[in-house]
């Protein structure tokens, strides 16, 4: 691998390899040569950008962005936290996306084809930015588990998917968020396919802080942008 100048190594320690064969898709998907750094250019650093404009005052409402006759079934909660550098310095203006299935285990998506209902009050998906403190919040349902066809009888466990971008649209990290003791995790070759140092950055914690009294319990989910405690991307 070619170095620029101030380029940093990815730290295998804390991410996940780009091949793990009990993932069944990354051998077909992942990386067999050596990875090219290539130069940052006007348009890395520049854009596209986005406006917080774009960005609607009911966005980072799941329960309501798709709610035509009444709210969506299943648990609602509040998914909230901080977005830092390596230091724990806040990041902010950060755009945050999450799509999720449904609390029966389903997407909104043609190539989902899994035997549960369909929301017609859900749609799974959502964004926001981070505050001037970094911080970001999230209205939801909590989503169910499903089957996919990674191995025999394979279910994945509930989880959310976060797309963050930085300064420009070209600036992208994508990473999953899991639920405090769910038993699936430990059958789960997604997830094991994290260094097991690193397994508990994916993991959300219940906080009483965070939930509404008689409305929503909340969930905790920091993320670490670089550094030896970053939290795990996806390639």
């Amino acid at each position: 691998m070619s170095k620029q100048p101030g380029f940093t190594p990815r730290d295998w320690q804390s991410h996940p390899p780009q091949i793990y064969p009990e993932y069944k898709s990354t051998p077909l998907r992942g990386p067999t040569k050596p990875l090219v750094v290539l130069p940052q250019t006007l348009s890395e650093l520049t854009g596209p950008v986005y406006g917080q404009d774009a960005v609607g005052p009911l966005d980072h409402d799941l329960t309501k962005l798709a709610a035509r006759n009444g709210e969506p079934n299943g648990e609602r909660i509040i998914v909230a936290g901080l977005v830092s550098d390596e230091d724990g310095r806040p990041v902010p203006n950060i755009l945050l996306e999450v799509w999720q299935p449904n609390a029966a285990g389903r997407y909104i998506h043609t190539d989902d084809q899994h035997d549960a209902p369909i929301d017609p009050n859900f749609m799974g998906a959502g964004r926001c930015v981070t505050d001037g403190s970094g911080r970001y919040r999230f209205i939801t349902i909590k989503p169910g588990a499903y089957p996919w066809g990674n191995h025999y009888n394979a279910w994945r466990p509930n989880h959310i998917h976060f797309s963050l971008f930085g300064p420009s649209i070209v600036t992208r990290l994508v990473t999953q968020m899991y639920f405090p003791g769910d038993p699936l995790l430990e059958l789960d070759p997604i997830f094991q396919g994290v260094p097991a140092a690193s397994r508990h950055l994916l993991v959300s914690k219940l906080s009483i802080e965070i939930s509404e009294a008689e409305w929503a319990l909340g969930y905790e989910f920091n993320i670490v942008l670089r550094g030896r405690t970053a939290t795990p991307m996806e390639h």
